[in-house]
């Protein structure tokens, strides 16, 4: 064992409330969660950042000593890596995301180079015990939040699908959050499906929700088909804890990703609720064929339509007229979204 002092601690890490000097170990569990401590090798001009903690975003340089936690990302405009078969002291991993989640194999992407290139110092040690001799490898989900059962009577659910990444879920979301709570509701606000990262509940949560949380407060590192519905329904008790008026919920990727975002969309216990579902689709193939994806394999439509196809009138009148969906654009009309919102929130309350 030995004793560093780390310069930044990734937000994927934020349950275990690290302190900066860490003991290290040398066995390393090569498993989704484990904490570990690395040394950063690269320098970068794009994709440089680090989530902290506290939700800031820092810059990453040559020579610093960070920790993160080993995970997957399979991202369609960013870096995808996966959770190395072995790490050991001395290995060269790779920086996947700004949440600081850590893995090999990530190949270079245009715009933004190569990932960071991470020399791995060790495990970062947890002592549960009295014994401060006797530390074990540290892993996110040893301090998660505590899993609910899902209450009987909820409150709707706004729930924002995109057909991609980079579909305007997030931007969308925070209109209608701040929309909703001028108008007087209390919004409770999640993120369903993703890879670690706060940005985005951060967000949610500087337009009024509270409270905000995602997957990670559950130790999931990066959701999957085979966690996603679980940890969904963990993520909406607690959010429900609060009493809010209405719960506001975005799902990470795309519907065709690896997320879970479609085992969610299965899950009889979040289908039994009353939901409104805002599509953000960044053309006007994608809307359609988002519309036909949920109609046809888990009977469900979207009540309107958002994100970069409703930036021009082309966009909404095709949303209008061939899919028969309001159409607002989170940007230049944050208000028609939220007052549509309402509308479709108030029409599945009497339905």
């Amino acid at each position: 064992m030995k004793r560093i002092t780390l310069n930044k601690i990734a937000s994927v890490t934020r349950n275990l409330h690290l302190r900066q000097q860490v003991v290290l170990g040398t066995e390393i569990p090569a498993e989704i969660g484990t904490v570990v401590a690395c040394r950063v090798r690269s320098t970068k001009t794009a994709y440089n950042k680090l989530e902290d903690v506290y939700g800031r975003q820092v810059e990453v340089r040559s020579g610093d000593l960070i920790a993160g936690a080993l995970g997957e990302r399979h991202a369609l405009h960013g870096f995808s890596g996966k959770v190395p078969e072995t790490a050991k002291v001395g290995d060269t991993l790779q920086l996947l995301n700004m949440g600081g989640v850590i893995g090999a194999g990530a190949e270079p992407v245009p715009g933004l180079g190569s990932p960071h290139e991470l020399e791995v110092l060790g495990t970062v040690l947890s002592f549960p015990g009295l014994d401060r001799s006797a530390g074990r490898p540290a892993n996110i989900a040893d301090h998660s939040f505590d899993v609910l059962p899902l209450p009987k009577d909820l409150p709707p659910i706004i729930l924002l699908l995109g057909t991609a990444m980079d579909a305007g879920k997030t931007t969308a979301a925070a209109s209608i959050i701040s929309g909703l709570v001028r108008d007087g509701e209390r919004v409770a606000a999640g993120k369903l499906t993703g890879v670690s990262l706060r940005r985005d509940i951060l967000l949610m949560g500087d337009c009024g929700a509270n409270p905000v949380t995602l997957f990670t407060d559950f130790g999931v590192v990066t959701s999957a088909p085979e966690n996603a519905p679980a940890t969904a329904r963990a993520i909406v008790a607690h959010l429900a804890e609060s009493d809010p008026s209405l719960i506001v919920l975005e799902m990470g990727d795309g519907l065709l990703g690896t997320y879970g975002v479609q085992a969610i969309l299965q899950d009889p216990e979040i289908r039994a609720n009353r939901l409104v579902i805002v599509l953000c689709a960044s053309d006007p193939v994608g809307a359609w064929g988002a519309q036909q994806l949920m109609k046809e394999q888990y009977g469900l439509s979207a009540d309107l339509i958002s994100g970069p196809v409703t930036d021009t009138p082309v966009g909404r009148g095709f949303c209008n007229e061939e899919l028969g969906l309001p159409a607002h654009n989170a940007l230049l009309d944050a208000d028609g979204l939220a007052k549509a919102c309402a509308q479709a929130l108030a029409q599945e309350v009497c339905s």
